[in-house]
């Protein structure tokens, strides 16, 4: 490094002793003491913060600037390592546990792609920052939290299936900001059965209090102003299929629609339908009806377009490829059936549903289901030339691994996943704490 370069290093503090100057690699960095300690307390940064001169750091300064902007903002650029295509699942290890205050276990969590979450445990809703240093917990007006969905690092959606309104959360200033309802035509109260949203809109599916209809409402996600309403249902008589609401929802980017899917358990079993929503035309694209070994979750892949689910009474993973979704029958044979299944087709002993509260998601190019306590994850196998002359895939092998160990686990029934950044987060009955599952990253900050 040159004099001058030396020497503007080692006087900047004493014209702004707050302002901090770094060399990395070869590029000079000015950022604040704040910023710095961002990184938490025994971090390199932080002891950077602390000293007066020779603020050297050998690493690439590309790398570095990605982490400046984290400190600074709480967030990534769009095209920066945050991206999910490239999540390794298979590098992912429990790093860490989050304890909670109170009795409480979490009844549902919500991620950003940054790595922030948020937790509702009870009546209380608890933020941890991306680094984890940081916790705030809030009481909000529900007994417990069902539905929870992160709309930026301070403000949440919150929902509950016993409770009237989609509530718009403000955690840092611990109000609620707006409370979103739907005008059934009972003029009853609407709870809140499953929240979703796109980079447009908010979606949220409302049940009447009285339970005889449902509907998903869609809305502009930057004023709240209600968009269009799709999926409206009255019940009349036994028409089992217009009573399911839909109780999980996601947006499918590659293909512009919504999938929602719900199921019902009654006397002759679990039956559900799975639906694909075009929200411009309120039409149904795509329609699974779900008879035989009906889903316990579902999800669906973007990068792979495939749809996942795992079976309720076999507790196995199928999947259905989304290209081919379009030539299914709901009232053909089993011909039309588009599940493949991924296990190894087990038999349903004494009617034991073996995937009953089995959770299914997926995140880059895997997919990770819950079995009990532990975790298989899903990829897929390469396997060359397996194309038809229309170009569609004639089979697509998928190789399942087990993370975890029983005795890491204490042999817990894991109730909910979530990914946010390289993490994933896991949180299991009866324990009022969130695993903390990362994965490789660059190291020496």
């Amino acid at each position: 490094m040159s004099t001058i370069a030396m020497q503007s290093l080692e006087t900047e503090p004493e014209l702004n002793s707050n302002v901090v100057s770094i060399n990395v690699g070869g590029q000079i960095f000015q950022t604040t003491k704040q910023t710095l300690t961002q990184a938490g307390p025994k971090s390199l940064l932080s002891q950077i913060a602390g000293t007066g001169s020779d603020r050297f750091v050998d690493r690439d300064p590309d790398h570095f600037s990605l982490l400046l902007s984290l400190l600074r903002s709480g967030a990534l650029p769009s095209n920066s390592l945050s991206n999910p295509s490239q999540f390794d699942g298979f590098a992912l290890q429990k790093s860490s546990v989050l304890p909670l205050n109170g009795r409480d276990c979490p009844s549902a969590i919500a991620s950003t792609p940054f790595g922030s979450l948020h937790v509702s445990h009870g009546s209380k809703i608890t933020s941890f920052d991306w680094s984890r240093t940081r916790k705030s917990t809030i009481l909000t007006q529900f007994t417990a939290v069902d539905s929870l969905l992160a709309l930026s690092p301070d403000i949440v959606a919150a929902g509950a299936t016993d409770f009237s309104g989609l509530q718009i959360l403000d955690l840092h200033g611990e109000c609620v900001k707006q409370v979103l309802n739907w005008e059934n035509s009972t003029r009853s109260g609407s709870t809140v059965q499953a929240i979703g949203s796109s980079g447009e809109f908010l979606f949220t599916s409302f049940e009447s209090s009285r339970r005889n209809s449902n509907s998903i409402l869609v809305y502009d996600l930057n004023t709240l102003n209600p968009v269009t309403e799709i999926g409206h249902n009255e019940i009349f008589g036994a028409d089992l299929d217009s009573a399911i609401p839909a109780t999980k929802l996601k947006w499918v980017s590659s293909y512009g629609l919504l999938m929602a899917s719900g199921s019902h358990s009654g006397l002759s079993g679990v039956t559900g339908n799975i639906r694909f929503w075009d929200i411009r035309s309120g039409n149904v694209v795509f329609d699974l009806k779900e008879k035989v070994d009906c889903f316990a979750d579902v999800c669906v892949s973007d990068n792979l377009n495939v749809l996942f689910k795992v079976g309720v009474n076999s507790g196995e993973v199928f999947n259905a490829d989304l290209r081919r979704l379009g030539s299914v029958n709901n009232d053909a044979d089993d011909n039309s059936n588009p599940w493949i299944c991924l296990g190894d087709r087990r038999k349903v002993v004494n009617g034991k549903k073996e995937g009953f509260g089995c959770k299914i998601e997926s995140h880059g190019n895997q997919v990770f289901c819950s079995k009990g306590w532990a975790i298989e994850l899903w990829s897929e196998v390469a396997m060359g030339s397996d194309k038809t002359s229309e170009g569609q895939l004639k089979g697509r092998v998928f190789r399942k691994n087990l993370m975890g160990r029983v005795k890491d686990t204490g042999g817990l029934r894991i109730t909910n996943l979530a990914f946010g950044g390289n993490k994933m987060f896991v949180t299991r009955k009866d324990q009022q704490a969130v695993e903390i599952w990362q994965g490789s990253t660059t190291r020496g900050f």
